[in-house]
């Protein structure tokens, strides 16, 4: 499936993330270690950013979208191996 950004084809997360310059990939995905409470900061501003994006850029909102709930289910299968491995992760 190819995705077309502005006329331009992107391969990677990080071509789309720079044709699409409202969505801050850093934002939306967050980095590997934070702490409860700057996940939480993180994820309210991200959350007031998509909301602020579906009214100007459905498409940049979707993408956003879709970032963040990709990252959750990475953090979900990563906490699911750790158990299954007894590390912690």
């Amino acid at each position: 499936m190819e995705c077309i950004v502005a006329g331009h084809m992107a391969v990677t997360a990080v071509e789309i993330t720079e044709l699409v310059p409202a969505v801050d990939l850093d934002l939306f995905i967050g980095p590997n270690a934070e702490s409860t409470s700057d996940r939480a900061a993180r994820l309210d501003a991200a959350r007031d950013i998509l909301a602020d994006l579906r009214e100007s850029d459905s498409e940049a909102a979707a993408y956003a979208a879709a970032l963040m709930h990709a990252r959750r289910l990475l953090v979900r299968s990563a906490q699911r191996r750790s158990r299954q491995s007894g590390v912690a992760a």
